[in-house]
């Protein structure tokens, strides 16, 4: 198996979480961990030196290059938080689940994996939860541990 650019460390999630700044930035980290958790179960890994990850799998892309990842995360940046929700992308009935779910989530930007949100208080956050429920049972279906 080739190894991903971005790969789980030693790093302590509490240390890193307690660094993020600012504060109003690590607070709300602290409430997304707490989230995550709670949806997952999952103890969280650092994934490289910035990115809070719960679960793993083994994937192996088009090209057959194999890699482990993490199963859904985020990442406190200091313009947005980053939230790696990849069930809603690879899962049909996942994706239309979070595309219905986003319409109520409230002020937020999508990438390709990726959902980015500026501050916690933009978004409803038990939407959020169910997105975050939704995507895990999704990477459950498609890499059952």
């Amino acid at each position: 198996m080739s190894e991903a650019k971005t790969t789980e460390t030693s790093i302590e999630p509490a240390e890193f979480l307690a660094s993020v700044e600012p504060d109003r930035k690590r607070e709300e980290a602290m409430v997304l961990d707490q989230l995550f958790r709670k949806v997952t179960g999952a103890s969280p890994r650092m994934w490289g030196p910035s990115i809070i990850g719960y679960g793993s799998y083994e994937t192996t892309y088009a090209s057959g290059r194999q890699v482990r990842w993490m199963r859904s995360g985020f990442s406190p940046r200091k313009a947005k938080h980053s939230l790696y929700l990849m069930g809603g992308y690879c899962d049909e009935l996942a994706g239309k689940r979070r595309d219905e779910l986003l319409k109520k989530l409230g002020k937020h930007s999508t990438g390709k994996s990726c959902l980015y949100i500026n501050k916690l208080a933009d978004v409803d956050m038990a939407v959020l939860e169910q997105m975050i429920a939704s995507d895990w049972e999704a990477m459950q279906r498609k890499y059952p541990e």
